[in-house]
């Protein structure tokens, strides 16, 4: 609880430049391992929507390295959050995501900035998927 009010404040408190990551502590490389691990099936190695079982699925996965892109250049810290932590559910996925979720909802609390600048509260894992996501994004 500590390191959460800890992390809170220095979210707070630090200004970060809109390119760099959101969290501190972020780790993107562990993002793209947890990546890899529980969302590549559907979402595709390259999180372009082609993963093996992604025909299975109706809507069929976005691509998700043009998050930005279609949010105006901005990248949608706190939908991307939501989505991933479960609080924005999706039918597609026949329960709320994610469906792996003891990862996610077990591990030590972190906080993100969204792309307002404002600290939402989710898992350290959460933190690192978004941290992997913004850096597969395409410029165009």
């Amino acid at each position: 609880m500590i390191r959460l009010i800890a992390a809170l404040i220095a979210l707070t408190a630090t200004p970060l430049a809109p390119t760099s990551l959101y969290a501190q502590n972020a780790d993107p490389a562990l993002g793209g391992q947890h990546f890899a691990r529980y969302c590549a099936t559907c979402h595709g190695s390259s999180a372009m929507g082609d993963g093996p079982r992604a025909n299975e699925l109706n809507p069929q996965p976005p691509d998700l390295t043009r998050l930005s892109l279609r949010h105006a250049g901005v990248f949608p810290v706190e939908r991307v959050v939501m989505r991933i932590d479960g609080r924005e559910p999706l039918v597609s996925h026949g329960s709320p995501m994610p469906v792996y979720g003891g990862l996610f909802d077990e591990a030590p609390g972190a906080a993100v900035k969204t792309e307002a600048g404002q600290p939402i509260l989710t898992s350290g894992p959460v933190v690192d998927l978004v941290a992997w996501l913004r850096m597969v994004q395409v410029e165009e």
